[in-house]
């Protein structure tokens, strides 16, 4: 099952199709928590996806992807991230594929241990990152994705590295981080 959330953005010319944002195009239930990353297209959205089990509850799993202090650390895709990871608020993030650009992003959702959304842009061009947690067999799913939608989509997408092996390499390190910090916790 696939499911897609849309809204209107503002463009040139709010009657064409490209001006639609898509904020998710697949539902994190539906993706296979194997650690594999996901390209997507549709007419309206690219999007990136990842699953991941980690054997660790929802609440380390949730201390991890929100202890801005310590991602570089245990994450290898960034250079750089600043800022504090708390409801709308912003932080800064510089990641190994784009070295040459900072990331501005806004924390727009916050819902501990369960979900989290970072965004940047406009109708013209947006990217909206999902992180959410499911309790599984003793542990937890991260499922993570980003989609890009908007007016500038397909041109953006020409200049856009491929995501996969960064959204995999994150998942992997999400997981031995959380597992890490789970096998040290009392």
């Amino acid at each position: 099952m696939r499911s897609t959330i849309v809204g209107l953005g503002l463009c040139f010319m709010a009657t064409t199709s490209a001006c639609t944002t898509v904020r998710q195009l697949r539902d994190p239930a539906s993706l296979s928590p194997d650690g594999k990353a996901v390209r997507t297209r549709s007419e309206d959205a690219l999007d990136y996806s990842v699953a991941i089990f980690i054997q660790a509850p929802p609440s380390v799993v949730w201390a991890v992807m929100t202890d801005a202090p310590a991602f570089l650390r245990w994450n290898s895709t960034l250079v750089k991230l600043e800022g504090v990871i708390a409801k709308d608020q912003k932080i800064e993030l510089v990641s190994k594929v784009a070295p040459d650009r900072t990331f501005n992003l806004k924390i727009s959702e916050l819902d501990p241990p369960k979900h989290m959304v970072w965004e940047d842009g406009n109708g013209m061009f947006l990217g909206v990152r999902h992180f959410t947690l499911f309790e599984k067999d003793g542990g937890t799913v991260l499922a993570m994705s980003e989609t890009y939608s908007g007016f500038f989509l397909e041109s953006a997408e020409e200049e856009m590295p491929d995501f996969t092996q960064n959204f995999e390499t994150f998942a992997a390190d999400a997981k031995r981080e959380a597992e890490r910090r789970a096998a040290a916790a009392p």
